[in-house]
């Protein structure tokens, strides 16, 4: 007769929190490894905490086995008590050492028993709070269907508010749940950010329940299969983004699971439904901005201005200028010259004529050279006349984008220019775009700061600058046209 343990029904239930995964998982040790050693120890006091340790017991030593030999062998014996392990953590804070300890305490002494999907979960989170330039984004914008029906009159007024839905955290994981459950089998889990105004989800997929054979522990920490949503407070948009990391080699080749971009459009198409209720249906647009930094996302796609005062108008978004510039009536603002010298000069480049200016120079007796001054004293400067209007100019378009008072750095810029060199007719401007005549792409650490530097060493002449090259268009990827990008394509 058959075990009834043995028995397996397929079932549509998402994975349990308390599922635990072997500690001599090698996927494991590298998920875990790597956290930094202070992440790994708040972790650890974390659920050894009096209201999370039933959620994350630690391995105890037994009653029955208190006088065992080979228990007090081995490189880390059991504790008693909880007490003693979270001493043990606590004592890790005071001194100095490696995260390898601390990790191998976790893996091989305090939960040799396994780790479960909850805390994989909270340790990949809070990996994303200490790198936030880890994945690459996508901003999706929330919206409500039955808002396309009204009047435009009615849209210019439209309060983004209404663009929000309100729904608790565990009846969204629930329908989401109820709307990815036929097709596959995931674990979800939400959590708060320590550092950013978001509430991340993570969905971690494997393959249908009605699949055979049983997975084993390693495609529980396969990247390959997660796919993570950050919801943005009080903001009609929301970020998603999956690793691009190469998928493991199974032998289910068309499983859902296998392919990031099946996975990533199974989950964009549910999240909405999950968001929507009877009389207040929700949808999710497309936008063109795509980032690796959530900070840019939150700065261009978030809770603030959004795409309303970006390059040029930035500077009164970040109270660089007081004032408005609608405001007919005088006001206390800086002239441009102050305000180029109170910080946003310091970290722009040098002209090659005034770098000579500065290096020739003669240093007087008794006191530093000016070269020497350069990273203390910017404002002590003499800039040539030509550098001091280029960088004038280079301020009244770009504003605070690009500069170093704007955590923001956009990494990737991807332009499709359809204008086409053998046509003459200017009436087809408006019409839908087809191939691209050119294809621009700028990469780096911040592509924007980058053409403002270029501005202001002379290298582009930045009053012929388009408005999409100066950030004013709050974009990462766009269609131009007569150097105007199409608003129909966004």
């Amino acid at each position: 007769m058959a075990d009834p343990k043995s028995v397996r029904a397929p079932t549509t239930a998402s994975l349990p929190n308390n599922l635990r995964i072997p500690s001599t998982t090698p996927s494991l040790t590298k998920t875990l490894g790597r956290l930094s050693r202070t992440a790994l120890i708040e972790l650890a006091l974390y659920w050894l905490d009096d209201r999370n340790v039933t959620s994350f017991p630690p391995y105890l030593q037994p009653e029955d086995e208190a006088n065992n030999d080979d228990e007090e062998t081995l490189p880390y014996p059991a504790a008693e008590t909880i007490a003693e392990v979270r001493i043990e953590y606590e004592n890790f804070q005071e001194r100095k050492g490696g995260k390898r300890e601390v990790l191998e305490r976790i893996l091989e002494g305090d939960w040799r028993h396994g780790i479960t999907l909850r805390q994989l979960a909270m340790a990949d989170l809070r990996y994303m709070d200490d790198h936030p330039a880890g994945l690459r984004w996508t901003a999706m914008e929330i919206s409500r269907i039955d808002m396309k029906a009204k009047k435009a009159t009615d849209t210019q007024t439209e309060d983004w508010s209404s663009n929000i839905p309100r729904m608790q955290a565990a009846t969204f994981v629930r329908a989401l749940q109820h709307e990815i459950a036929p097709l596959v089998k995931a674990h979800y889990h939400l959590s708060r950010s320590l550092k950013f105004p978001l509430t991340f989800l993570r969905i971690f997929i494997v393959d249908s329940p009605y699949q055979t054979p049983r997975q084993t522990p390693e495609i529980f920490a396969d990247a390959t299969r997660i796919i993570y949503v950050a919801f943005p407070d009080s903001c009609p948009f929301l970020y998603t983004s999956i690793t691009t990391a190469p998928a493991a080699k199974t032998g289910s080749t068309g499983s859902i699971a296998n392919d990031p971009r099946t996975l990533q459009r199974l989950v964009r198409d549910a999240i909405p439904k999950a968001l929507s209720r009877p009389q207040e249906r929700y949808t999710l647009n497309p936008t063109a901005l795509t980032a690796k930094n959530l900070p840019t996302l939150l700065a261009l796609r978030g809770p603030g201005r959004t795409t309303a005062a970006n390059g040029a108008f930035s500077i009164f978004a970040d109270a660089a200028l007081e004032g408005s510039p609608l405001d007919p009536r005088p006001s206390n603002t800086v002239s441009a010259e102050e305000h180029m010298r109170n910080g946003h000069e310091a970290s722009a480049p040098l002209a090659e004529e005034d770098k000579e200016n500065i290096s020739n120079e003669p240093q007087k007796p008794g006191r530093p050279s000016k070269k020497r001054q350069l990273g203390s004293k910017p404002d002590t400067i003499k800039l040539s006349p030509n550098s001091k209007k280029r960088r004038l100019v280079a301020a009244s378009r770009f504003g605070t984008t690009g500069s170093s008072t704007t955590p923001a750095p956009l990494d990737r810029l991807d332009i499709r220019l359809l204008d086409n060199a053998a046509s003459t007719n200017d009436g087809d401007a408006d019409s839908a775009p087809t191939s691209a005549a050119v294809s621009l792409t700028f990469t780096g650490s911040d592509v924007i700061g980058g053409i403002r530097r270029l501005a202001e060493l002379g290298v582009v002449d930045p009053e012929r600058i388009p408005s999409w090259m100066t950030g004013e268009e709050a974009a990462s990827m766009m269609f131009v046209r007569g150097g105007r990008r199409l608003r129909s394509e966004v």
